[in-house]
């Protein structure tokens, strides 16, 4: 499983690089927006500084038209890094991108996947991740366990390399889901990763713990004041 953070903050990259096993940073420009007029490329650069070559960073075209999304790609990649994953929307005019970016052994993370037949197109075009919306599925009533497993399965069938990675949550239950459906990767936002370590009832079990080692040892005891 790879966890990636859905968020361009420098901050919260920060903090959570240093708390889970993080695989990348993924970004659009809904995300950019968030962080107002920044310094894009630079912004985009002490992002990759953070999270080391280990770690992936996907950051997403602008341009809506095959030309725009290959000048936008290109650019990224001058001056940004020559690793970047690039993301396009499975468009009509995005597929054609990615199709001619693939034959330039650029790394492609296709999203703004709604359909299976988005997601299909994008395996055979050779997308690197495929980005399916979980929680936007979920409220056009779509099944986005169904397009998940179906996903998976058609990667399998045809030895793809192509990974699935969910995207857009609004609780923890649902990227639980998408790792359980078939997803290899899932990006989150730090809200998603707060909720999973916020329940109540871990925060009791670490407090009786301590209220029962203390019962012995005294209050403020720690294991390295035995020694």
């Amino acid at each position: 499983m790879e966890f990636m953070l859905d968020t361009a903050n420098l901050e919260e990259i920060k903090k959570f690089e240093k708390i889970i096993p993080l695989a990348g940073v993924t970004s659009n420009p809904s995300i950019i927006k968030k962080e107002g007029k920044i310094d894009f490329f630079n912004h985009m650069k002490e992002i990759k500084k953070i999270i080391g070559d280990k770690a992936s960073l996907h950051i997403q075209v602008v341009g809506e038209d095959y030309e725009t999304i290959l000048k936008d790609a290109k650019t990224i990649l001058e001056n940004i890094h020559k690793d970047i994953y690039i993301k396009v929307p499975v468009t009509s005019e995005g597929l054609k991108a990615i199709k001619t970016l693939k034959r330039e052994n650029v790394n492609i993370t296709a999203t703004a996947i709604y359909t299976k037949f988005q997601g299909y197109l994008a395996i055979e075009a050779g997308a690197d991740y495929i980005a399916p919306y979980y929680n936007r599925m979920e409220n056009m009533n779509i099944s986005p366990k169904e397009v998940i497993t179906e996903f998976s399965k058609a990667i399998e069938r045809s030895k793809s390399h192509t990974k699935i990675l969910a995207a857009s949550f609004k609780n923890v239950g649902q990227v639980n889901s998408a790792f359980e459906c078939g997803a290899q990767a899932a990006t989150v936002g730090c809200d998603i990763l707060n909720q999973g370590f916020s329940m109540p009832a871990i925060k009791k079990a670490v407090d009786d713990f301590t209220s029962d080692w203390e019962s012995i040892f005294g209050l403020g005891t720690k294991i390295y004041d035995l020694k």
